[in-house]
C-alpha cells in the first residue's frame, strides 16, 4: 500500500485530529462541503440519516461527539486506491461521566484534488 496515498494521509491526520481533540487542526482537513456519515443511516451521532454536511455543521458535530470524550483509535487493517481509504477501526471511547464504549466498523474516507476530506463513512452499530 502506498503510506503516502493522500486519503490515507488524511484520514490518519483525522484520528490523530480527533484523539487530541483538536477541533481547528481537524477542521483545517475537511473540504467546504465535507459529508460525514457515522454512522451510515440513523444513529445516535447521525439522528435523522442524513449525515452531517459543511464545515459549520461538521464543528457543531466535533462539539457533541469528540469535544467533551476521550476517543482512541485502534486501526486494525488499512486500505487505499485511488483518492479513497478504507480502515477497520475499533474506537474506544471514554464519556465525561465515565461510562466507556466500543465501536467496530469499516470507516471510508474520500479526497479531493487537494487532499481535502470530501466523505467520512462509518459502516457501524451499537
Amino acid at each position: 500500500m502506498d503510506e503516502k496515498n493522500p486519503a490515507l494521509v488524511a484520514a490518519r491526520s483525522s484520528w490523530r485530529c480527533v484523539q487530541a481533540r483538536d477541533k481547528p487542526g481537524w477542521l483545517a482537513l475537511m473540504a467546504d462541503e465535507i459529508l460525514v456519515e457515522d454512522p451510515i443511516g440513523v444513529g445516535p451521532t447521525n439522528p435523522d440519516g442524513r449525515g452531517i454536511r459543511g464545515k459549520p455543521a461538521l464543528s457543531e458535530f466535533f462539539d457533541a461527539n469528540i469535544a467533551r470524550s476521550s476517543i482512541r483509535i485502534e486501526a486494525h487493517e488499512s486500505f487505499a486506491a485511488g483518492r479513497e481509504s478504507a480502515h477497520v477501526l475499533t474506537l474506544h471511547t471514554t464519556f465525561p461521566n465515565g461510562t466507556t464504549m466500543s465501536v467496530h466498523g469499516v470507516f471510508t474516507y474520500a479526497v479531493d484534488e487537494a487532499g481535502l476530506l470530501t466523505r467520512l463513512r462509518g459502516c457501524w452499530s451499537l
